[in-house]
């Protein structure tokens, strides 16, 4: 069980066009987790819901979207993180 809060390295990074992004939750709370593109567009919500304790993984297919750096973001009430992925097509 996480005793804190944390948005682990996404695996593969860089990736084509998979990749597994990991997170922990403390206590039951509400989450979102969202992809930007590097000039801060908002280009998909992976995560948006309450979720229990523990951790947790979740896949982002980008088959969809072109080569380049993404930022993936993590909040939870107070707690934000942010870990850059890269997509090599």
């Amino acid at each position: 069980m996480p005793t804190e809060y944390a948005l682990i390295a996404a695996y593969p990074n860089p990736f084509n066009p998979i990749t597994k992004i990991t997170y922990g939750l403390p206590e039951n709370t509400d989450i979102q987790i969202t992809v930007y593109d590097m000039g801060g567009t908002q280009i998909i919500t992976l995560v948006n819901t309450f979720q229990t304790a523990g951790y947790h993984t979740i896949s982002w297919n980008a088959s969809s979207y072109p080569s380049g750096v993404y930022l993936i973001r993590m909040d939870s009430g107070e707690f934000s993180q942010i870990q850059k992925v890269v997509l090599v097509k």
